[in-house]
């Protein structure tokens, strides 16, 4: 704990001094895009994920559950324990589910399977905490382990072109108090809201964009956010209810996000405002 509030303290350190250099008459011709790039390049280095990668590494290899086993027998789609390059084919589909799955729905059916916890618990479960906070852990550690990498979704099987398909539909569709959609934002080039650049993700937007730099670590909270938090909080802002996890909203969203980011670089996990 001592170490997390050092690191969010040298965080809050660099954001003071990127503002500052935003904002300084000398550095005027700069973009606000150049400067937030600047900063989040000051932090890469003190990105408080490492201490989420740390706890998720010790989860996967910690026997754990009522069946007191770990998860090391766990298979992410390329083979039982294998977990680098796995992120960067998820979501796909699973034959012994027979669902299309991404990685954090995938995680709490090994969790159920393998340790015996009990996944409908687990999935209502509030975002940071308990199992589900274990979750989160557990998918930042398996996304640095294919960091660098590049998105190569599968998508030859019917059930993930309809899952693909299911997203693109979910993307584009309107509704809630406002009439948005995720296209709203992000469904054409060159838009931003605020000083936030909004990367367009009905194609590839490039390496370390959009889909290919979650899960993330909030500056602004403090805290880790899984894409399946990241689409819960896009559903907030567009006023729409919030998804149930695992949802098959969510999943078919980041099947169509994730092949849309075919042959992108992965940062995650990455640092966020």
């Amino acid at each position: 704990m001592n170490q997390l509030i050092r690191r969010s303290a040298t965080v809050w350190g660099l954001l003071a001094l990127a503002v500052t250099a935003i904002t300084t008459p000398a550095l005027a011709q700069k973009s606000a895009a150049d400067g937030i790039a600047e900063y989040r390049k000051m932090l890469e280095d003190g990105n408080p994920a490492e201490l989420f990668e740390a706890k998720g590494e010790d989860l996967w290899k910690q026997k754990r559950g009522p069946k007191n086993v770990s998860l090391e027998a766990c298979d992410l789609g390329k083979g039982p324990g294998v977990v680098k390059g796995a992120f960067v084919e998820l979501p796909r589909f699973f034959a012994d589910t027979g669902r299309v799955q991404d990685l954090e729905t995938r995680l709490v059916t090994c969790m159920a399977m393998l340790q015996g916890f009990n996944a409908d618990e687990i999935n209502k479960t509030a975002f940071g905490r308990g199992e589900m906070a274990n979750v989160t852990a557990l998918a930042t550690w398996i996304a640095a382990e294919s960091r660098e990498q590049r998105f190569n979704l599968p998508a030859s099987h019917p059930e993930e072109k309809r899952m693909y398909e299911l997203g693109k539909r979910a993307f584009f569709f309107r509704g809630g108090s406002h009439d948005f959609s995720c296209a709203s934002c992000h469904g054409v080039d060159g838009q931003r809201i605020r000083m936030q650049d909004l990367p367009n993700l009905t194609k590839n937007p490039g390496d370390g964009i959009g889909f290919a730099a979650w899960p993330a670590y909030r500056v602004s909270n403090g805290q880790m956010w899984s894409m399946q938090l990241r689409l819960n909080d896009c559903f907030r802002q567009q006023r729409f209810p919030y998804p149930g996890f695992g949802s098959d909203v969510t999943v078919a969203l980041s099947s169509y996000m994730g092949i849309n980011a075919k042959g992108a670089v992965s940062i995650a996990p990455s640092i966020k405002r």
